[in-house]
């Protein structure tokens, strides 16, 4: 017996061309998804002058709805400014799930709390670790306690991210699942040439201040004086195929 296909709407303010974990992960995961057979779309805010419908890699269709963002690629908090175009996009595209992701998301939110007042089912993708005591965290998961008290289902990358999640928002832990996130191994291939033992190859990716990048100021000089021998690589997108 076939299982159900669904049609799903990726919602962040986080997608191509900015780059990042939560974009690829949104990107590759509607791959997969497409591949099942169900149908996906992407909303998010215009980045620049890519505005408007465009379709990338197998079809995915992503709206770049002509809202700037506001601040660190969000846009402005409106709360009811952004319902007539979540409704249209859902109605348009007749679906029937609302797939949000990332904690400071602004139309994650929105589009989260529209579709659940239209009946929808939503879901929620927490991809960070967020603190308690700062004015932003604080601030933030009050709002995630308003936007995930009736949602359907949550998912975390983590077990430490569960238990983040569950204590931020204020959800049932039972609405909470774990899902680690999958390696394309065909995106890596063995060296051709073996490393040398005494040969040491530090990877690093996502320079943002966030994640700690500032730091490297300070631990790149002391790694090198350790160990003369250390090379440092970066990894970084390839969009060649995304359009």
């Amino acid at each position: 017996m076939d299982r159900q296909k669904h049609r799903i709407l990726m919602v962040s303010d986080f997608f191509f061309p900015n780059f990042g974990g939560v974009e690829s992960h949104i990107y590759y995961l509607s791959q997969c998804l497409l591949k099942l057979g169900h149908k996906v779309v992407v909303m998010t805010h215009a980045y620049g002058n890519r505005s408007g419908v465009r379709y990338v890699t197998n079809g995915l269709k992503v709206y770049y709805v002509p809202w700037r963002p506001f601040l660190m690629q969000n846009i402005l908090p409106t709360l009811f400014l952004t319902f007539p175009v979540v409704r249209s996009i859902i109605i348009r595209e007749r679906i029937s799930v609302v797939h949000g992701h990332q904690a400071f998301s602004t139309l994650c939110h929105e589009a989260l709390m529209h579709a659940r007042t239209m009946g929808y089912t939503v879901v929620f993708t927490d991809h960070s670790l967020y603190g308690f005591a700062d004015a932003g965290s604080i601030h933030m998961n009050k709002v995630l306690q308003f936007t995930l008290a009736d949602i359907d289902q949550a998912i975390c990358i983590s077990h430490t991210s569960r238990e983040n999640t569950v204590v931020r928002s204020g959800i049932s832990p039972e609405e909470v699942f774990m899902v680690p996130n999958a390696v394309d191994t065909a995106m890596f291939t063995p060296s051709p040439e073996r490393l040398s033992c005494d040969e040491i190859v530090i990877v690093v990716s996502r320079l943002v201040y966030r994640k700690g990048a500032d730091l490297l100021v300070e631990v790149i000089p002391e790694v090198c004086r350790l160990f003369p021998k250390v090379s440092w690589s970066y990894i970084t997108l390839n969009q060649n195929n995304i359009g």
